[in-house]
């Protein structure tokens, strides 16, 4: 079965497999899924995928299953109890940055309708597609992303720079960057 080349350095591990397979690059509309991402590709920032992977579970526990309303809520003290439990990144500035960001989906949802709303609108509700051939194709980071990045700081969230947030579009399914030989291609 051909996929994308990145999964190759991943292929011991069927959490990345089955999220190749079945997650990464697939529209994704539903906006408690969209912060749950979001939030998981902010974790990620310095380390790999791989790891986050391995601790989503925990962190679905650790934050209501990424409840929009029940994060923008959590206290300090909620917060502070996190940051020692050992089955979820325990980086202080990250799980503050996800009861924020929570926060500003909300304010979005007021505003737009919803954050799916408001996040297609930058690729006018359609999946942009790189036709990649060779993953060495695929940047770090686009003219896009850095723009997203740029505005969504501006309303206030957190740890969104424009590596994350391109990483986020691929994931989402905003950005379609599986290899053109990829069978599981959208």
């Amino acid at each position: 079965m051909k996929r994308c080349a990145w999964t190759d350095n991943y292929k011991p591990n069927p959490l990345m497999t089955a999220y190749h397979d079945k997650e990464w690059g697939k529209p994704l509309h539903d906006d408690q899924s969209l912060f749950e991402l979001l939030s998981l590709e902010m974790f990620q920032a310095g380390l790999s995928w791989e790891t986050v992977l391995n601790k989503r579970a925990a962190f679905q526990l650790a934050f209501h299953d990424f409840d929009i309303i029940t994060v923008a809520q959590m206290t300090d003290e909620q917060l502070e109890a996190l940051l020692q439990n050992p089955a979820i990144i325990r980086n202080r500035m990250k799980v503050y940055a996800c009861r924020t960001n929570a926060q500003e989906i909300l304010k979005i949802q007021a505003a737009f309708g919803s954050f799916d709303t408001y996040i297609w609108s930058f690729a006018d509700g359609k999946t942009i597609d790189h036709q990649i051939i060779d993953p060495s194709q695929i940047p770090a980071q686009n003219q896009l992303s850095q723009h997203i990045s740029k505005v969504m700081k501006k309303r206030g969230f957190k740890f969104i720079g424009p590596t994350i947030i391109y990483s986020y579009l691929q994931a989402a399914g905003l950005i379609n960057d599986h290899e053109v030989a990829c069978e599981f291609r959208i």
